[in-house]
C-alpha cells in the first residue's frame, strides 16, 4: 500500500468508535461493515428518497410496501457499493486527513484486493434485488452504473464533484417511476432534475467540512468555488428544487393539497440556509444530516395528496 504523509490534525475522525459495529458485529466483519458505512445511514437515506418520491407519485393510492422494502435494501447495498468505490478511488488522499484517516482501507484493515472483492459481492446483492422489478426499471437502473463509477474522480478534475453526485444520487427518481408504470414520465424526469438540484445544495454544505485539507491535497468542491457565498448559491438551488417538485407535482397530476404541504417542507430547506455555519464543521454536518427530515416531509406530502385524489 502507498504510503502516506501525516493525518492533517484538523478535523474530525468520522469512523467512531464503539457504535453498533464495534458493540454488536462479530469481530471479522467490522472494517466491512465500516467500509459500507453502515454505522452512517444519512448517505442510504438521500440515496434512497427520490426512489420513495418517484414510486409513491407514480401510484394510484399508497405505494406497494413491497417495492418500498425493495428500493430500501437496494439503496443501502448501492449506497455501500458506491461508498467502496470512493474510498478505493481516494485511498492515498484519505491517509492524509485525519477525519478519513482510519478509514478501513487507509489504515489497513481491509487490502484493496478485499476491497475489490466485497464491491463485487454488495454490486451481486444490488442485482439480485434490481431484478425484482420489471425490465424497463431493470435496464434504467444498469445505466447509472457509469455514474457510479466515475463519480469519486471527479473531485481531481472539477470544482463541480457535487453535479455528478447529483445526477447519481436521484436516479432513483426514474427507476422508481419505472418500476410502477414501465415508463419514465416528464414528471419522473422533472423530479430527478429537482432532485440534482437538492444534492448541489446539501453536499455544498457537506462539502465545507473539508475545505481546509481539499486545499492542501489538492482537491476541488463546490465548497472552495463558491466559499462565503454558498448560503446564497444553496439558496438558488433549493428554490429551483421546489419550484420543480411543484411542476412534478402538476405534472403528476396531484390532489391540491401537495403544493402547501411541500411549502411546508421547503421551510426546513430554508432554515439550512439561514442557520449555517461555514466554518463550523459539526453545523455544517448536522444541516447535511437534517436533509433526511426534508425528504421525509416531501414523502409525506405525496402520499397524502394520493389519499386526498382517492378519497375525492
Amino acid at each position: 500500500m502507498t504510503q502516506v504523509n501525516q493525518p492533517i490534525q484538523n478535523t474530525k475522525n468520522d469512523m467512531p468508535k464503539d457504535g453498533w459495529i464495534d458493540r454488536f458485529a462479530p469481530v471479522a466483519t467490522r472494517p466491512y461493515l465500516k467500509l459500507a458505512r453502515l454505522d452512517r445511514p444519512i448517505g442510504t437515506w438521500l440515496l434512497l428518497l427520490p426512489c420513495w418520491w418517484s414510486t409513491a407519485m407514480a401510484s394510484d393510492d399508497t405505494p406497494s410496501i413491497l417495492m418500498m422494502v425493495y428500493f430500501a435494501i437496494g439503496a443501502l447495498i448501492m449506497r455501500g457499493a458506491g461508498c467502496v468505490v470512493n474510498d478505493l478511488a481516494d485511498r492515498n488522499f484519505d491517509g492524509k486527513v485525519e477525519r478519513t484517516a482510519t478509514r478501513p482501507i487507509p489504515s489497513g484493515q481491509v487490502k484493496v484486493w478485499q476491497a475489490f472483492a466485497f464491491l463485487g459481492l454488495l454490486l451481486l446483492i444490488g442485482l439480485a434485488i434490481l431484478v425484482q422489478f420489471r425490465i424497463e426499471a431493470i435496464i434504467v437502473g444498469i445505466c447509472s452504473l457509469p455514474l457510479i463509477i466515475t463519480y469519486p474522480f471527479m473531485k481531481r478534475i472539477t470544482y463541480w464533484p457535487q453535479a455528478v453526485l447529483g445526477l447519481t444520487f436521484n436516479w432513483g427518481a426514474l427507476v422508481g417511476w419505472a418500476a410502477v408504470t414501465g415508463s419514465v414520465a416528464p414528471a419522473a424526469i422533472v423530479m430527478y432534475i429537482a432532485g440534482f438540484f437538492w444534492t448541489l445544495g446539501y453536499d455544498t454544505i457537506y462539502a465545507h467540512q473539508d475545505k481546509e485539507d481539499d486545499i492542501k491535497i489538492g482537491v476541488k468542491s463546490l465548497a472552495l468555488r463558491l466559499g462565503d457565498a454558498t448560503p446564497q448559491w444553496a439558496m438558488g438551488f433549493y428554490t429551483v428544487t421546489t419550484l420543480l417538485l411543484g411542476v412534478s407535482g402538476l405534472l403528476a397530476g396531484l390532489h391540491w393539497v401537495y403544493f402547501p404541504l411541500l411549502a411546508l417542507a421547503c421551510l426546513h430547506l430554508a432554515w439550512q440556509v439561514a442557520t449555517v455555519k461555514l466554518d463550523d464543521a459539526a453545523n455544517c454536518l448536522k444541516r447535511f444530516k437534517s436533509n433526511r427530515d426534508f425528504g421525509l416531509l416531501v414523502l409525506v406530502a405525496i402520499i397524502v395528496a394520493n389519499l386526498m385524489e382517492v378519497a375525492s
